[in-house]
This record gives structure tokens, sequence and C-alpha cells, in this order.
């Protein structure tokens, strides 16, 4: 049984990955319904939640049946990382989540995310600061290092569980590699083999099958893994690696009447987080995911991000699912 802080997981968990624009709550509703073990919310801007801004208000919005369930915080300024983990913990998640990972501009150019990368002395004060403002467990996300010349993470790992991380999820990339090329775990693994590391340390980065986590799983050593873009438009991935890593059969693909009923709920929960306007148009973004490769479907997919109403888009999937019904996907 993997444990952080008081939270017990699985003997190898799998987490959906914080994503922004993604990781909602109507998506990791689909997502625990899959098999995700933990999750975390899109990550949260400090200078947002300060201010009270409402996007970074609203992202604070957790519900019961998504527990284990962190909250994930970004920011530049350690006192406001501080004060925001307080604030954060209000809402009564089962745990805080640093980001210490993000590689998009207009996060890391503005000295957050992997930012902090290039300034480890800030990142244990900030690490510092949100554990001293929060009674839950501090965990943190983060990558190989900045760059090619500077993978630090060895160093990181050590530091961030000196001073009280209860877990360490690390993207097999730099910063300046983004999402390009392939990941690389074998700094993962070689932190997972340190004895001084005695937290859960959660490989992430690439993983997309049942067969590719059971190889990471076994060569790397890893306590259990994060999963991220893969999970776009395929939630149930959680439920084949389980499978597969329990009895070495992959379970059959999903069918359509299977994929349709995913996303049907998918868009159920998006209407009752956000109501039946802001939840139809927050949803248009993932339908595209959803029926990836599905020959002929331009029309489906303009009438599905043209309908209004939930009616209306339920009349278009049910039309999805017979005139795909022969189609494995």
């Amino acid at each position: 049984m993997v444990k952080i802080g008081n939270i017990e997981l699985s003997d190898f968990p799998l987490l959906l990955a914080p994503m922004e624009d993604v990781s909602d709550p109507p998506f990791r509703a689909v997502c625990k319904e899959n098999g995700a073990d933990l999750m975390y919310t899109e990550f949260v801007s400090s200078e947002g939640l300060i201010r009270d801004a409402a996007k970074s208000v609203q992202k604070l919005d957790i519900f019961e049946y998504e527990r284990p369930v962190g909250i994930q915080l970004f920011g530049s300024d350690v006192e406001t990382m501080g004060s925001c983990a307080e604030i954060a913990s209000r809402v009564n998640p089962d745990l805080i989540d640093i980001n210490y990972g993000c590689p998009v501009k207009n996060v890391a150019c503005r000295g957050a995310g992997a930012a902090l990368l290039q300034d480890i002395p800030k990142m244990v004060k900030m690490t510092e600061s949100v554990i001293k403002s929060t009674h839950l467990p501090v965990t943190v996300k983060t990558r190989l290092g900045w760059d090619e010349n500077t993978r630090n993470v060895e160093d990181v790992a050590e530091r961030l569980q000196d001073i009280g991380i209860k877990a360490l999820s690390i993207h097999g990339r730099t910063r300046v590699q983004m999402y390009k090329g392939s990941a690389d775990w074998s700094l993962i693994a070689k932190i997972k083999e340190n004895p001084r590391i005695t937290i859960p340390i959660f490989g992430n980065g690439d993983i997309d099958t049942p067969e590719k986590a059971l190889e990471y799983k076994n060569r790397y050593g890893v306590d259990g893994i994060m999963i991220g873009r893969a999970t776009i438009g395929n939630p149930w991935i959680f439920n084949e690696i389980k499978h597969y890593l329990k009895t070495g059969e992959k379970l059959p693909p999903p069918t359509m009447e299977q994929r349709v009923d995913v996303c049907r709920r998918h868009l159920e929960f998006s209407i009752r987080w956000k109501g039946p306007i802001a939840g139809v148009f927050e949803m248009r973004r993932h339908y595209t995911n959803y029926f990836k490769g599905l020959e002929h479907f331009k029309p489906y997919r303009m009438r599905l991000v043209e309908a209004p109403t939930f009616d209306e888009l339920s009349s278009i999937l049910k039309e999805i699912s017979n005139d795909y019904s022969e189609m494995v996907c």
C-alpha cells in the first residue's frame, strides 16, 4: 500500500495529472468512474486566488465522489503561495500539490512552474511556506530540470523530502524539451533507488498503453504512475492498465456505445457543474478527442459543437452510437 501522509492508496496507484482546461470536475468525474486512484485539479494561480479572481476560485471546486483529490497551486512569490495554501486548505481537499513542472511560457516566464528549477533555494523556501500554511499533506510535481545541463531533480528530491513533502511526481523531460522527444525515466529510477528517499515517487510522461505501464513499472521501480495527455478522450485507460497489471491480459477496446456513454456522462457532469449554457460550451473541446479516428465524422462534430442544449446533444450522441455501432475503437 502506498501512503501520502494519512492518505492510503493501492499498492501501485494510477494518478490523473493536473492539466489546464482538462482536469476540471466533469473530467475528473469520468476518470474516477474509470479507475483513477488519485486526481488533481487544474493548476490554480496563486496570484489569481489571492485576488479572489473568479476563474481561480472556481478551480477549488471539489466533490466527495472525487476523493482522494489534491489542489495544485503555482506561483512565483513565496509568501503568496503560503497564503494561497491556507485558502485552498479551507475547501478541505485531501492534499495540496505544488507545480514546479509547468513549461508553458505564460507560467515559466513569470517565474512560476518549471522556472523554479533554476532557483532551488527559492523552491525550498516556497515549499516550506506552503507546508507551514496547511495541515494537509503537501506533494510536488516537477521535471528533470530546466535543460540538459541542469538536470537537478535528484538534489530537488532530497531537499524537498527533507523539509517535509509527502510525495513527488516527476515528468521525465526538462522544461526546454516541453513535450517533445521521449520522456527519460532513468533519473526517476535513480531517485527511487536512493536509500535516503522514503516518500512515494511517481513517474510521469509517455504512458499511453497498458503494456508501457507494466514495462515502466518493472524497469524503473516507481511507486505509481501519473497519466496526463493519454487520458484525454480516453478516461478508461486507468481500468485498462489495472486489468493488464493484474492479469497480463488486455481488456477489449471500448465499443462505440461505451464511448458515447462516457462522453454523455462527461456532458452531464459539465452541465451540473457550470449550468446548461456554460456546461454545454465547455464540453465542446472534448468531442474530437472522444471520437478520434472515426471516418466521415466531421458533420457530426460540427453538429455537436453547434448544438445548444443537452437534449439536442444527447440525440446526436445516440445517432453516433447507432451509426458507428459496428466499430470498435
